[in-house]
C-alpha cells in the first residue's frame, strides 16, 4: 500500500524475510556510532494539521512506521492527536491500525506469539525468503515527549519460526539498544545498550519473543549518564505505546443481554449494557453528555440511557424515550448502535475500557489512545460529523488521542470546523484541526 507521505529512511523491503537488523549482528558497531533509522526521513509531506498541540511532556506515539507489513512498504504515517487513516477498501488501513496495537502490546511486555496469531499474513505477500527459507516484516514507531523524539524499530522472522531478530530504539541520532540474532539455535538475541561509562557499551542476551524495550529497567543499573539517558527514553516510549484501546464495535453482539462482569468495555463492545450498568452512577455529569451526544446520532427522543437486570443475572441496555416507553438496544439500527458504542469509547478513559496503562506512571502523564477501524462503517453523515466533532473535544483536552480508518475524510474538515486547515502541513496544527494520511491500494 501506498501512503501520501514521504518514505521512512529505515531499511529497504525489497527482502523483508532478512531484516538489515539480522544480518548485522550487534558486535558490528557500538550503538551510539550510527544514526537512528528514523531521524532522517520527513514526517510526512501530505498529512493535514492535527487538532490540538500535546502537552510537551506527555508521552505520545506521533510516528507510524511500516517498512514491511502486509500490503505496506516503506510507509510512514504522521498521526497528530485526531488522525484519520483515509483510504479505499485494500488500501490497508485495518493492517496499519493493526501494526500500532502490535507495538502496543509488545511495549505492555506481551509475549510475541499473543500478538501475532497469524504471523504469516503480516509478510508482504511477494516477499521472497532468504537463503535460510525466512520471511518476515518490519514495523516501528517514534514517541514524542520530554526526551525528544525517540525512535523503536522492529524486525521480526515470521518463517520458518517467529521471533524478533532486531530491535533498535534510538535518539538523537544515538543508538541507545540494539539486538540482533547471532545464533539461530538459541531463543535469544544480543543485545547491546548506551552506557557511556568505562564501557561504551553494555552487552547481555535478551529473550527473541519479547520486545527488548520494556525489559530495560530490569537490566540497566542507571549509575551512568548515557545509562540514565537509555531509562528515560525507553520510559517515554513505553508509556507512549500503553493504554491503546482498539476498537470496532459490533451491533450484531450488542442487542442481546449480556452477564455482569468487570464493567470494563471490551473492543466489540460486546458488554456495552454491563458498563452503563457501571458508569451511569458513577459521574452523573459525563454520562448527561453521553446522553446528549445520543441524542444526536439516534432517531426519536433520548431523555436517558441506561441498564437493568433482567432474569439469569444478565443486564440489558435500553433507551428512555422520556414518555414511560424504554426501547431495548435489539431494536436500534447498525449504524444506530455502532454510534451509540463510539461515542461511549470517547466519554470513557482508562480505568472503563479494557487497557494495560502504566500503573507506575502518574495518570496526569499518560495519553489513552483510541484506534478506531471502519469509524465511518454503518453512520450517516450527520452521525459521523457528529462523533468527528466530539472526538475533536475529547482531544482538545490532551487526555486522548484517536485514529479513526475512514474510507473517505473529504467530510472532516467541515464537521469539525476550518481552524484545523488554515495550519501549515507537517506539524501539531490549531485547535478543531484534522490530521489526514491518505492511504493508497
Amino acid at each position: 500500500m501506498a501512503a501520501s507521505t514521504s518514505p521512512a529512511s529505515s531499511p529497504s523491503p525489497e527482502s523483508p524475510g532478512l531484516p538489515r537488523s539480522a544480518a548485522s549482528p550487534a558486535s558490528s558497531g557500538p550503538p551510539g556510532a550510527s544514526p537512528s533509522p528514523a531521524s532522517s526521513g520527513s514526517p510526512g509531506s501530505a498529512a493535514s494539521p492535527a487538532s490540538v498541540v500535546a502537552l510537551p511532556g506527555r508521552p505520545r506515539v506521533t510516528q507510524l512506521r511500516l517498512a514491511a507489513f502486509a500490503g505496506h512498504r516503506r510507509a510512514v504515517l504522521r498521526l497528530g492527536p485526531l488522525t484519520l487513516l483515509a483510504g479505499p477498501s485494500g488500501s490497508g488501513k485495518t493492517s496499519a491500525l493493526r501494526a500500532y496495537d502490535a507495538l502496543a502490546r509488545l511495549g505492555g511486555g506481551a509475549e510475541l506469539g499473543a500478538v501475532f496469531p497469524d504471523p504469516g499474513a503480516c509478510v508482504p505477500e511477494r516477499a521472497r525468503p532468504d537463503a535460510q527459507r525466512r520471511r518476515g516484516f518490519r514495523i516501528g514507531c517514534t514517541a514524542d515527549g520530554a526526551e525528544g523524539p525517540v525512535h523503536l524499530d522492529v524486525a521480526v522472522q515470521a518463517e520458518p519460526e517467529l521471533r524478533i531478530v532486531g530491535e533498535r530504539l534510538s535518539a538523537d541520532g544515538v543508538v541507545l539498544l540494539e539486538t540482533a540474532l547471532r545464533d539461530p539455535g538459541r531463543r535469544a538475541v544480543q543485545a547491546a545498550w548506551h552506557t557511556a561509562g568505562s564501557a561504551p557499551v553494555t552487552r547481555a542476551p535478551l529473550p527473541d519473543d519479547r520486545l527488548g524495550t520494556p525489559l530495560l529497567p530490569l537490566r540497566v543499573a542507571g549509575k551512568t549518564d548515557g545509562q540514565r539517558r537509555v531509562l528515560a527514553a525507553a520510559e517515554q516510549m513505553v508509556v507512549a505505546l500503553r493504554s491503546v484501546f482498539a476498537c470496532d464495535p459490533r451491533p450484531d453482539r450488542m442487542r442481546e443481554p449480556v452477564p455482569t462482569g468487570s464493567g470494563r468495555l471490551l473492543g466489540g463492545c460486546d458488554n456495552l449494557a454491563d458498563v452503563l450498568w457501571r458508569t451511569r452512577a458513577e459521574c452523573g455529569r459525563r454520562h448527561a453528555q453521553f446522553v446528549a451526544a445520543v441524542r444526536t446520532g439516534c432517531a426519536g427522543p433520548v431523555a436517558d440511557v441506561l441498564a437493568e437486570p433482567d432474569v439469569g443475572g444478565v443486564v440489558r441496555a435500553l433507551i428512555d424515550r422520556g414518555d414511560g416507553t424504554r426501547t431495548g438496544l435489539a431494536r436500534l439500527g447498525y449504524g444506530e448502535l455502532r454510534y451509540l458504542a463510539l461515542a461511549l469509547v470517547l466519554f470513557t478513559g482508562p480505568g472503563v475500557l479494557e487497557v494495560d496503562p502504566a500503573g507506575e506512571v502518574p495518570a496526569a502523564l499518560q495519553t489513552l489512545t483510541v484506534l478506531a477501524d471502519g469509524f465511518d462503517r454503518g453512520l450517516d453523515v450527520d452521525q459521523r460529523a457528529e462523533l468527528l466533532r466530539l472526538a475533536a473535544r475529547m482531544c482538545d483536552r490532551g487526555h486522548i488521542r484517536f485514529v479513526g480508518a475512514v474510507a473517505d475524510a473529504s467530510w472532516a474538515a467541515g464537521a469539525v470546523g476550518a481552524a484545523g486547515g488554515a495550519e501549515a502541513a507537517g506539524g501539531d496544527g490549531g485547535p478543531g484541526g484534522v490530521t489526514v494520511v491518505h492511504l493508497e491500494p
